[in-house]
């Protein structure tokens, strides 16, 4: 995957989150990562794992599936 992927991915899920309410820290606690990692993810400074991906779209009340939807 390229760059792109992960710089539209971490911009979804930060616009989820804030759509839901959450800040990094509670989006973390509820995904099992650390707050340092949850940051990355957003900025595509780092690269969840599927399993990862899942607990977040979970926490985030979606699915993988519209988390990596770009349109």
């Amino acid at each position: 995957m390229n760059l792109d992927f992960y710089r539209n991915l971490g911009s979804k899920i930060k616009k989820r989150r804030k759509a839901i309410g959450l800040t990094q820290q509670q989006l973390a606690d509820k995904a099992n990562i650390s707050l340092n990692f949850m940051g990355k993810i957003e900025v595509a400074f780092s690269k969840p794992s599927l399993d990862t991906l899942i607990d977040l779209a979970e926490a985030l009340e979606t699915s993988v599936s519209d988390l990596t939807k770009f349109n």
